[in-house]
């Protein structure tokens, strides 16, 4: 599966700071979920992002929540499938391919992931951009999504896929935002 920009959805699952203080390697996984996002503005990648019972848990981190500039899908389910306001915004996009990052990737990314792929959805996974509390879950949290149908791949493959040419009118602007990641 090559990703293409008009094909696409990134959906980043449950980067709220309560989470985000307990998974491994957190920083450079809030990071990478924001270059992801920031270039998916800039080349029209819809995005919708997920809070996991923000009454307790708190909101989407406030540099992430910034960049995507849209009220977030709240839900109680783990699987961001199980809620009726994300279905609904993901068959609204009519998007074949998702890319999927966040956290954790053992549980609520896996539990969409899974999800996505029964309902025929092609899933992408962006690997540095997804975290769980302990380096083994997120790696089992990955071959398990690997073996039901989803492709691994890196935040930069992604971004890279849906600019697909050096020509494309946003590409000074995205290399820009990948160089000052790789700098960072």
């Amino acid at each position: 599966m090559t990703l293409q920009a008009a094909d696409s959805l990134l959906v980043v699952v449950d980067m709220q700071p309560k989470f985000l203080a307990a998974v491994h390697d957190a920083e450079r996984l809030r990071q990478r979920v924001l270059l992801l996002v920031r270039a998916a503005r800039l080349l029209q990648v819809p995005i919708l992002h997920t809070e996991q019972n923000p009454e307790r848990m708190g909101g989407t981190d406030p540099e992430i929540q910034a960049a995507i500039d849209k009220e977030p899908i709240r839900k109680m389910t783990f699987s961001c499938w199980g809620s009726e306001q994300f279905r609904s915004a993901v068959d609204g996009w009519a998007r074949a391919d998702v890319v999927l990052c966040g956290i954790e990737t053992h549980i609520c990314v896996a539990q969409t992931g899974l999800q996505m792929l029964e309902e025929e959805y092609d899933v992408a996974l962006a690997a540095d951009a997804l975290s769980a509390r302990q380096p083994a879950m997120h790696d089992i949290g990955l071959s398990r999504l690997r073996d039901a149908g989803a492709v691994l791949t890196h935040t930069e493959s992604c971004i890279y896929e849906w600019l697909h040419s050096a020509e494309h009118p946003a590409f000074r602007d995205v290399l820009a935002l990948v160089k000052d990641a790789a700098a960072g």
